[in-house]
């Protein structure tokens, strides 16, 4: 009796072990590396793409303006529902051209066979200063907090959602490098409830509402060897979300802030992830 008790405590034991396992948080290291003819290779390809396709239009709220590009899906079926993608750029392109923030991640969703496969709408807002704000907390950790037109842009999603009534609300994305990674967090960290998901690459953290985030869709994206915004931030993010079954945190041990977004130009590793995901 006593070495039957014994095995099925084993054998309970070994049960919750694998679904813990199962359902836990995903942390994985890649050692990918980036030569120089990758880079421009990479970069070349999707900045050879004609961003036509991308309406320019602009939003206003009392005293901001935002040029933002919008971009639908290649078929555009009424009858038919399409996630909402929302990118943003990093701090070198900052400006109000209406065009610089078309930056790779903006441009991904351009490449004929992602157009295709992955259809959606595509909003990519540039805002004409900081979108996030870096400080370092009692910890000496980096983190973001958003500007005003951060919080405006939830008009204009709305804005969005009534012209274009088949966007499917349960799929609503949220994507961005760099500075645009941290604006990225900034808007799920002040309206959780609305996004189904969010890419963060290289991004300085925000802690802000972290017990909201318990539950969502997240992928973190660092380079170990990032001198720009600190990888101990995306660390410190994943440690404080262990309670988030759905979390992901991806480190490149090789590679740093300017390359960081190259081995995702190419693939449709990004989008395949983005579109499983829902509320």
């Amino acid at each position: 009796m006593h070495k039957r008790n014994s095995k099925q405590i084993i054998t309970v034991l070994f049960l919750t072990l694998s679904l813990n396992f199962a359902f836990a948080q995903k942390k994985e290291f890649r050692k990918t590396t980036v030569d120089i003819l990758t880079f421009v290779n990479n970069r070349k390809v999707l900045n050879s793409l004609n961003t036509d396709s991308f309406l320019k239009r602009i939003f206003t709220k009392d005293n901001i303006q935002i040029p933002y590009r919008f971009l639908t899906p290649k078929d555009n079926n009424n009858h038919q529902k399409y996630p909402l993608v929302i990118t943003f750029h990093n701090s070198t392109r900052i400006g109000n051209d209406n065009e610089n923030q078309l930056e790779p991640f903006a441009k991904i969703w351009l490449r004929p066979e992602i157009y295709t496969k992955y259809q959606c709408y595509v909003i990519a807002p540039q805002f004409s200063e900081r979108s996030s704000n870096y400080e370092k907390n009692s910890d000496g950790i980096p983190i973001s907090k958003p500007s005003a037109a951060v919080f405006a842009l939830l008009e204009l999603i709305q804005n969005i959602e009534k012209e274009y009534p088949n966007i499917d609300k349960n799929k609503i994305y949220l994507i961005g490098y760099s500075m645009g990674g941290s604006t990225a967090q900034n808007l799920l960290n002040i309206a959780p409830n609305q996004f189904a998901a969010m890419v963060s690459v290289a991004a300085v953290p925000d802690f802000s509402n972290l017990k909201k985030l318990s539950k969502k869709n997240i992928w973190l994206i660092h380079g170990e060897k990032d001198d720009d915004n600190p990888y101990i931030g995306s660390v410190e993010l994943f440690t404080k979300l262990s309670s988030n079954k759905n979390l992901t945190f991806t480190t490149f041990n090789n590679l740093n802030h300017n390359n960081i977004v190259i081995p995702f130009l190419l693939t449709e590793e990004i989008p395949k992830w983005l579109f499983e995901k829902h509320k």
